[in-house]
This record gives structure tokens, sequence and C-alpha cells, in this order.
């Protein structure tokens, strides 16, 4: 492929501050692998809606381009012209910050495209994730960042994280090492997975798959028997 185009999205209301110290780190190894900085985006120079659940009204309206009018669908082109993402957020309360939680809800259009016409139009692309924070809660923020993603049909590669809780992130060594790493690793990982156009399979014969489940399980029906007799002696004995 040619150079693998990154596009980072920073949730942090302050563009002088840790989160862009560190993406400039990850940048840095984005470079130094051969890959592309395709934009930069600070969430909070955009206008950008909290999503309105239209998929709980019409799951066909559910779907990219969104909606609803505001800058969500401008982005939207960015994401869908790169190959990985890289998100960058303060850590608010174990959480991302609200305008990037605002966002992420925004891209259940990319996801349930699935539904619309057979394929999640994120899925395949690479992702990385830096967060900062002078706090507590940076592991859970980073854990609901890899699960989301990865149920919208993204790759999450190995060492995608990077956190620090300095309050001078410049004298943290390990998250500087680190988000260079994730800017660096999620270019590796985008080369190597673009070769793979499409991944999760919706067309699924489920009464075959069911099948073989129960062909199988039936080998252990005996074990299911033992601890029956287990429990209704224990019941016996005990529940008088």
């Amino acid at each position: 492929m040619n150079s693998v185009k990154v596009l980072f999205i920073n949730g942090s209301p302050r563009k002088y501050g840790s989160c862009s110290k560190l993406m400039f780190a990850a940048e840095k190894g984005v470079i130094d692998a051969g890959g592309t900085v395709l934009d930069r985006i600070f969430l909070y120079d955009y206008d950008i809606k909290p999503c309105i659940g239209c998929l709980c009204d019409d799951e066909s309206i559910c779907r990219y381009p969104c909606i609803i009018k505001d800058d969500f669908n401008k982005i939207g082109e960015k994401i869908l012209e790169s190959h990985a993402i890289i998100f960058v957020s303060p850590i608010y309360w174990y959480n991302v910050s609200g305008v990037l939680k605002n966002f992420i809800d925004r891209m259940t259009c990319f996801e349930h495209m699935i539904f619309i016409n057979g394929r999640s139009i994120v899925e395949g692309k690479t992702v990385g994730f830096i967060a900062v924070g002078n706090d507590a809660g940076g592991i859970q923020l980073l854990s609901n960042l890899l699960i989301t993603m990865n149920s919208m049909g993204l790759h999450i590669p190995p060492w995608a994280i990077a956190y620090s809780h300095e309050r001078d992130v410049l004298e943290d060594d390990q998250a500087i090492r680190d988000s260079y790493n994730v800017g660096y690793i999620v270019v590796k990982a985008s080369r190597f997975l673009n070769s793979v156009k499409e991944w999760y399979e919706p067309n699924v014969d489920l009464d075959r798959v069911r099948k073989y489940v129960l062909d199988n399980i039936v080998k252990y029906s005996d074990q299911k028997r033992e601890r029956d007799k287990l429990f209704n002696k224990y019941k016996l004995n005990n529940f008088k």
C-alpha cells in the first residue's frame, strides 16, 4: 500500500496541553514508520451534537452520512480516508471528555452500516489510544475505548495504548516512549492488515452453526448428569 494515512482525534480543550504533547510524540512515531499524518482534529473546534438515538426509532435511518446537521460528517470523511486513527483524550471522571464521548456515540452510524450494506465502513482500520490526566481512571478510559472500537470493527494492535498521570508529560519517559510507539505501531499494523478487505461475516448459516454446537456439546452430557446428581444429593441432604 502507499503511505499509511493516520488521523489524530484530540478530545482536549487545551491545544497546548499534555494531550497534544503526547499526540506529537505519536506523530513522530507515525513519520518514522513511513506513515503520513492525514490531519489533526481538535474536537473542541467543531460543532458535534449528541447522538439522538435514531436507531431506536427506525434502524434504516442510522447510517452514514449522519442525519444530524453539524460538523460530524466533515470529520467522517477524514475517518473514511484514513487507514488508522489515534484517539487522544484527557481523563474526565474515569472516561473520555464529553465532546469525544459525543463523537464516539455518533460513530454508531459507521458501524451500523453492517445492517445497511453488510459491512461496518470503519472495519479493518487500525486504532490507537492516548490518555492523559493527573488523576485515576486512565485504565477505565482506555478499556472503554478498546471495547468500543473493537466492536465497531477496528483493529487494535499490540502496544496500542499510552497514558500518563504526570503533571509534566515531557518528564514522563515511559509515556513519551509509549506514545511514540502508538504512532509507530499503527502504521506497521495497517500495512500488514490492509491485504484483508472484509473481516466480519454477517451472512452466517445459523442453523448449521447451531447443529455443530449441539453435535459437540452432547459429548459432554455426562458431566451435566454428574453435576445434576451432585446438586440433587446436596439439596436432599441440606434443604429440608
